[in-house]
């Protein structure tokens, strides 16, 4: 029997971002998310999901990673390093892709800006920006380009929900009607530098914006000033994560990891094999394309929604049956405040995998428990 070293240094304290002290006296209940001692709701986050969905919600989302890479060589690095195009990618558009191990395993998706010709902010989920700070750093030799680490350059705020516009719109006079979903644009909101973004994890329309983490406070003053009378709330992690659920987003250490491909997730589409760069080589290319026939001919479990025709709550890890016969696993579960009952997305057996499959239970805590199969997203915004 092996055990672990005793270590006589205690864990390293949590970080906390440049509005840690605007959640404290905000009330809000604090947790550790990878590494960060991030806001997890202020009051209800029910509440706090329905202005979202309803008017706006504003986000800390500071614990992100942001690395830089630049050089006459930066989109060739990022072609090399990633599985999508980026050297297609316009300047001031932004493109969701991953970052992949030689055998197609995720390592991590990614949001790509192009903010220059030859430079590009890639964001990272927090738990896995090391990672990827690692692995583009490694995959950049022989290129003309450079990684750096900006971590602790930007902090993140992220105002989302249909009132986001106007909201914005009073702040700033940079051109929010002619910004695209997927782009962004240097601007100042409320007299703060920022990279204004028309991005978000939400599934409604709303802005994320990188600003220094000395004006994050004043701007989120100034954002909650300007959202007072449409009825913005600050928000937690948690809805966020109920946000994305309904909107079908996949989170990564749920839907997401280094066992599966962007194929066995359904996301294959974010895998570029016609890149010019390269001569259309990249890391992971030979798996991917295997995993690729494999979806095709083959499929594997498949990526599906769920909705309980009970009110218990699946959650991630348990069990999908049909027939008293394993066919899946979930990956999320959550009361969904949007449809008023348990959701879940799960990864499943492609034969069950068809909206409307009958027979199929979710095991919660020994008991079979019944649910509609149905096609992602449970929830999507009229536009």
């Amino acid at each position: 029997m092996s055990h672990a070293p005793l270590s006589d240094s205690p864990a390293a304290p949590a970080r906390r971002t440049a509005l840690d002290a605007v959640h404290r006296a905000l009330g809000a209940t604090m947790t550790d998310f990878a590494g960060w001692d991030m806001p997890l709701r202020y009051g209800s986050e029910r509440d706090e999901h329905r202005a979202v969905r309803t008017r706006a919600g504003l986000f800390d989302l500071s614990h992100m990673g942001e690395l830089t890479v630049s050089g006459p060589a930066a989109a060739d690095l990022l072609d090399h390093a990633l599985v999508g195009d980026l050297g297609a990618v316009a300047v001031g558009r932004a493109r969701y892709t991953m970052i992949c191990r030689e055998d197609g395993g995720i390592l991590d998706d990614l949001i790509v800006y192009r903010l220059a010709p030859d430079t590009f902010m890639v964001v990272a989920n927090a738990s896995n920006a090391q990672t990827v700070l690692d692995a583009l750093t490694a995959r950049a030799d022989g290129f003309d380009a450079e990684v750096r680490d900006d971590r602790d350059a930007y902090a993140l705020l992220a105002v989302q929900g249909p009132e986001s516009p106007g909201i914005l719109k009073s702040l700033t006079d940079a051109d929010l009607d002619g910004l695209k979903y997927y782009a962004g644009l240097p601007g100042t909101v409320a007299g703060v530098p920022a990279l204004i973004a028309r991005t978000g994890y939400t599934g409604e329309d709303g802005f994320e914006l990188f600003v220094e983490p000395r004006h994050a406070e004043p701007l989120w003053q100034a954002l909650t000033g300007a959202g007072a009378d449409v009825g913005l709330m600050p928000c937690g992690l948690s809805c966020r994560d109920t946000l994305r659920l309904e909107a079908g987003m996949p989170l990564y250490g749920n839907e997401l990891s280094t066992a599966l491909t962007p194929f066995d997730a359904g996301l294959g589409r974010v895998v570029k094999f016609g890149k010019t760069s390269n001569g259309g080589d990249f890391v992971g290319r030979t798996a991917l394309a295997a995993a690729a026939e494999r979806a095709a001919t083959a499929p594997p479990r498949k990526l599906v929604g769920l909705i309980a025709e009970g009110r218990r709550v699946p959650r991630a890890g348990y069990r999908v049956l049909a027939d008293g016969r394993d066919v899946g696993e979930i990956t999320s579960g959550a009361p969904s405040p949007t449809l008023g009952r348990p959701i879940a997305m799960a990864y499943v057996d492609a034969t069950h995998a068809a909206p409307g499959t009958a027979g199929v239970t979710v095991d919660i805590r020994g008991s079979q428990e019944p649910y509609e199969v149905v096609a992602l997203p449970f929830y999507q915004r009229q536009k």
